[in-house]
């Protein structure tokens, strides 16, 4: 062991014999681990708000659902929901086109 390494030892015991091990405390390290950790979940919290702001929740049928045949084509075709009964005359207009 070199002299220098054999000296830092002898200092830690030192620092060791010193320490109370019933007043061990995390310290600036774990404050700064646990800041950084709520900075980020900060951040995080941030983002998803914004995220969750851009969501459209509306759920009104694309064109293009109702021209492939899905579900809301078949609502369309029978006119449930419109209150007007033309929602078959939009569809099969909409059919016409694509087949056009």
């Amino acid at each position: 062991m070199t002299p220098s390494a054999n000296l830092a030892m002898m200092q830690a015991a030192e620092l060791a014999k010193e320490l109370d091990k019933n007043k061990v405390t995390p310290g600036v390290l774990g404050f700064l681990v646990f800041a950084g950790l709520a900075v980020g979940v900060w951040f995080l919290m941030k983002s998803m708000t914004r995220h969750m702001n851009r969501v459209n929740f509306d759920e009104t049928p694309t064109p293009r659902a109702a021209a492939a045949g899905g579900p809301a084509a078949e609502a369309a075709e029978s006119g449930a929901g419109t209150g007007t009964g033309t929602g078959g005359a939009a569809a099969k207009t909409a059919e016409t086109a694509k087949t056009a």
